[in-house]
């Protein structure tokens, strides 16, 4: 798993919204999806569900390709 490229994922996913606003409905701390974003951490298997939940995509699709 490449933590870079799937925090350009998540970037490009999150377009025009904050990262408080995604933070906030997957319920991790602001910091925490920063730094998913910024390939510092992979997220747990249960925030990755909530996260490809919230962007309508799969887990595979995102963290896995």
């Amino acid at each position: 798993m490449d933590k870079k490229k799937i925090g350009k994922k998540l970037a490009l996913l999150r377009g025009n919204r904050t990262q408080k606003e995604v933070a906030q409905a997957i319920e991790v701390c602001q910091s925490t999806y920063s730094m998913y974003e910024n390939g510092e951490r992979i997220p747990s298997d249960e925030v990755k569900k909530r996260i490809a939940g919230y962007y309508k995509c799969s887990v595979q699709s995102i963290f896995y390709s």
